[in-house]
């Protein structure tokens, strides 16, 4: 059964042909402008050589500084404060403030409730 919505398929065999073994047209790209620089990729580090460990580096103590780096990191915005601030609270504080937005929802649809007569 075939789709009655659909479109028909093209035929690959419509158009001009070629043997068996030609090359394909070429595809033309597009230009890069020449007052677009290409930006090069950064490197850093001295240059090592090739089986060149880490030299004596501990995988370990290389995670542990960079977490610590990461947790001594100074928190920028607005958003990072409030986020750090609901870290720090305990359980109880969260409990609190989940109980006092719960009233004041009620307390709003109640509002809304009494504004339309209901």
């Amino acid at each position: 059964m075939g789709n009655l919505c659909g479109k028909q398929s093209k035929d690959n065999f419509e158009g001009e042909g070629r043997t068996v073994g030609s090359a394909p047209a070429p595809t033309t790209k597009a230009s890069i402008p020449s007052n677009v620089a290409t930006p090069k990729p950064k490197m850093g580090g001295p240059p090592r050589t090739l089986g060149e460990g880490n030299r004596g580096d501990d995988p370990k103590a290389a995670a542990a500084a960079a977490a610590e780096a990461r947790a001594n990191r100074t928190s920028p915005g607005d958003l990072q404060k409030r986020l750090d601030a609901q870290k720090r609270q305990t359980n109880n504080q969260t409990l609190l403030q989940a109980a006092n937005d719960n009233r004041l929802a009620r307390e709003a649809d109640q509002a809304t409730e009494t504004r339309n007569y209901n």
